[in-house]
Order: C-alpha cells, then structure tokens, then sequence
C-alpha cells in the first residue's frame, strides 16, 4: 500500500491504516542512502558550488531565498535548518513568518529582497511557465550582474539541496552540518 503523506512524501507501508489517516514522514519505512557518504565527491562539489553561490551576498537575503525555495519545495529538513540560521544571524520572528506570504506583507522586506524573493519563486517554479521576463528585469534593476548571477546561483544551489533533502527522506531538525 502507498500513502502521501501530509510532507508530501510517499512512503511504502506495511500495516494497514484506516480511511483518512496519514503516515508522518519520518516513519519512513524504506531506508535511504546517505547521500553525503555514498556519493562523497558530488557532494563535496555541492557544498563547494553553495560555498561560491553565497560569495558576496548579504547572509540575511541568502536565507530568505533558501528559506522561500525550501516553502516551494515543501523541504521541512532545509525549511528548519535554514530559519533556525536566520534566527542565529539576528533575523526578526516576524520576518521569518512573513516569508511565505511576501507579496502580500512587503512592508517587512526591501524592494532587493522582494525582487530575489520573485526571482526565487520563478526559478523554482521554472515547469510552471519559465522565469517571465518582468521578474527577471526587476531583479536585475535590482542587483548589479555579479550580484545577479549570485542570486542566481544560489537559487540553483537551494533547490538542489532540497531534492538531496527530500529524495533521501531527511528528518526535520536532524541538522547533519
């Protein structure tokens, strides 16, 4: 039998379960590799494509763009990890909060974060129609192009960690670093 999830993980279960109810991710019952031990040189090369990602980027707006690709990606592993950085950085709980729904609370943020904000969603979202050339302007009327490429960069760089995240079933609040 395979049930989805409330995380939107699928697991393999044994047991039966009644009508309705879920299966928590972290009761996976298919053991998964340990990505960083099993495949160690295309690891390090991630770690070391997120370490150049972030060169020259403000490290408030290099967590909301991880913080907001890890939202779209429903990656609670990257999600915890990377709003429990912002906190450690000096991040406000209620910018935190208002991640999610930036469009609709700009106040909270700059019109540089709004613009990586947008940028972010696009790229992350890129099946559902491309990144649409007005976010991509706004952004680079935003940033200066090394800048850009940086954001750039490190929304690649996010959203792969969340599919190393999500594809080897990691557990939220289980920072491995």
């Amino acid at each position: 039998m395979v049930m989805t999830t409330n995380t939107t993980h699928t697991v393999n279960a044994t047991t039966t379960m009644s009508e309705g109810q879920t299966m928590n991710a972290a009761h996976t019952t298919n053991a998964r590799i340990n990505f960083a031990k099993t495949a160690p040189k295309a690891f390090r090369a991630l770690v070391g494509f997120d370490i150049a990602a972030r060169e020259g980027l403000d490290p408030a707006l290099v967590e909301l763009i991880q913080i907001r690709a890890s939202h779209l990606n429903h990656c609670a592993y990257c999600l915890h990890m990377h709003t429990n950085d912002a906190r450690k950085a000096g991040e406000s709980e209620d910018r935190l909060h208002m991640v999610a729904v930036w469009r609709e609370a700009p106040h909270f943020f700059t019109e540089k974060e709004r613009a990586a904000l947008a940028l972010t969603e696009a790229v992350t979202l890129v099946a559902d129609g491309g990144v649409p050339d007005d976010v991509y302007a706004e952004a680079a009327a935003r940033f200066d192009e090394k800048e850009l490429a940086q954001v750039l960069a490190l929304i690649f760089a996010i959203n792969t960690w969340n599919r190393v995240a999500l594809a080897t079933a990691k557990r939220a609040g289980t920072d491995e670093r």
